[in-house]
Parts: structure tokens; C-alpha cells; sequence
């Protein structure tokens, strides 16, 4: 039988270039696709074949899933996992940065997607990986594009995952909390550049700090074991729908559940204001 196939994407850093790692050593052939292709120079001398790709041009993703289709004929397994974080005030983040946002994190897993389906369903089988967030559940102060393209990806995936049922094809969401990866830095360093000298500051503040806390403490989780979630979504018989994976996921998503919205957001701003000192 031939090796099944996997394609990752945003797999320069962090889940995703953990995801990619895991399920070549589960005895996959990896495809591995981000912008910074110098970044994945390990994969590569794991046995991973790397791509350039931008999930933000058509080109770059139609080229890729056509490479992977000329070279092995099919594509089992589509991780997507390439995103940031946009964070800063609704009234100060510019509507372009709000349409990347979308751009990123849901238009291009979107169109990946569609462009993968046709010779996954002409399979009659195949896995679609979606990772999205706990905060495609919750929400934070001045995270309003990132959480709204978050709860985006949740409810795409949960109707995609309904429509492609009857061709074999299964969908499941992995739901990070805070992963020790550059992420945290980065989304901090680009909300207090937008938000951090304006009427937000004390906000910014507070919410930058948080952010920073889940790159290189002990409230963040190793992006392994993250992969090790994708891997299962990937690979069991029958995946589960969600993943909630890290420390604090389950409970932070248990008391959204459970709380009224008011409560919900006292407990969450003042754990926020804890954890950033």
C-alpha cells in the first residue's frame, strides 16, 4: 500500500513544524509548505519535503496542491495550520490588517481546502486538520479580529465537516490554549505598536504581558504536544470533532461554557491581570 500523504501548512515554527515531524516519524509522507522555507531546512533533513507557499495567494496554493498531485497522485491529510494573531483596539486597527486577518487564518484554509477536496472525495477518503484556538470559543480585550476569525474557523469546519461526511471525508479542529512559540511575542509586540500609547494603553498593557506569558513559561505547553493532538485528528479511525489541547484549555473553555457572559469576564480579566504581573 502506498504511504499516505500529508500536507502542512505553516510549518516553519511552532505546531507546525512539530505536526510535520510527528506524522513523518508515524510513517507518513510529508509535504511541509510555508513562506520562510530557509526555517524548514529540518524538516527537510528529516525526510519532509518542503514548499513555498503563501496562503494568501492563489498562486502559491494552487502550485503546491498541484505538486503534491503530479508527484503522489494524492493527498490524505490536510493540515491547516498556517495564522497569526492581529491584536489592538477595534477602533485602532486599520480594516485592511482586519481583512489579512481573515485573509490568513480563514480564506486561505478555506481555499487550501477546496482545492484539496476534489481528490480527496475522488478517493473516496481523507482528513482535514483545522487548528483553531480556544479562542474560537472565548475572547479577550483587544483581540477582536483574531478571536472573530477564530469563531470563523469553528463554525466552517463544523458545517464542512457535516457536508463531506458522505464522502469519507472527516474534519476536526484542534483548540490550542497558550503554546510556547514565537505567536505570543509576536501578536504581543504588534498590539502594543498599535494600541499600546493610545486611550487603550492600560489595557494593552496588561493583555501584551499575558500574551508574552505563553512563550517560555510554565503557563505555556510545548508545541509537541500539540502535534501529538494533530496527529491523532490525522491518523485515529475515528477522530474526535475538537481537540482542546494545553494547559488550562479544558477548564477555560469548561467555564465559558458554564458562566454567564458578565462572570465570565471578570474571571477572565482578573486571571489577566494576575498572570501579567
Amino acid at each position: 500500500m502506498p504511504k499516505r500523504v500529508a500536507f502542512v501548512t505553516g510549518a516553519s515554527t511552532g505546531i507546525g513544524f512539530e505536526s510535520a515531524l510527528r506524522l513523518r516519524k508515524a510513517g507518513l509522507l510529508v509535504y511541509a509548505g510555508a513562506r520562510r522555507v530557509e526555517r524548514m531546512e529540518p524538516l527537510r533533513a528529516a525526510g519532509i519535503k518542503v514548499l513555498s507557499l503563501d496562503v494568501t495567494e492563489e498562486d502559491s496554493m494552487r502550485a503546491a496542491v498541484d505538486l503534491i498531485l503530479a508527484e503522489e497522485g494524492r493527498i490524505d491529510v490536510l493540515v491547516n495550520n498556517a495564522g497569526y494573531g492581529s491584536y489592538g483596539s477595534l477602533e485602532e486597527v486599520p480594516l485592511d490588517e482586519g481583512r489579512r486577518q481573515f485573509e490568513v487564518n480563514v480564506f486561505g484554509l478555506a481555499r487550501l481546502s477546496q482545492l484539496v477536496v476534489p481528490a480527496m472525495r475522488a478517493a473516496g477518503s481523507g482528513r482535514i486538520v483545522n487548528v483553531s484556538s480556544i479562542g474560537g470559543k472565548m475572547y479577550e480585550p483587544l483581540g477582536a479580529w483574531y478571536h472573530a476569525s477564530k469563531f470563523a474557523v469553528e463554525g466552517l469546519s463544523d458545517s464542512l465537516r457535516l457536508e463531506l461526511k458522505p464522502h469519507g471525508i472527516d474534519v476536526a479542529i484542534i483548540e490550542p490554549a497558550g503554546t510556547d512559540t514565537e505567536w505570543g511575542t509576536i501578536a504581543g509586540e504588534g498590539l502594543l505598536a498599535v494600541s499600546g500609547e493610545g486611550p487603550y494603553r492600560e489595557q494593552a498593557r496588561v493583555v501584551a504581558a499575558a500574551l508574552a506569558s505563553t512563550s517560555g513559561t510554565a503557563l505555556s505547553t510545548h508545541p509537541r504536544t500539540v502535534a501529538g493532538a494533530v496527529l491523532h485528528a490525522a491518523t485515529a479511525r475515528r477522530p474526535r470533532t475538537r481537540y482542546p489541547v494545553g494547559r488550562g484549555a479544558r477548564t477555560i473553555l469548561g467555564l465559558r461554557r458554564i458562566l454567564p457572559d458578565r462572570a465570565f469576564d471578570a474571571v477572565f480579566w482578573n486571571a489577566y491581570v494576575r498572570f501579567s504581573g
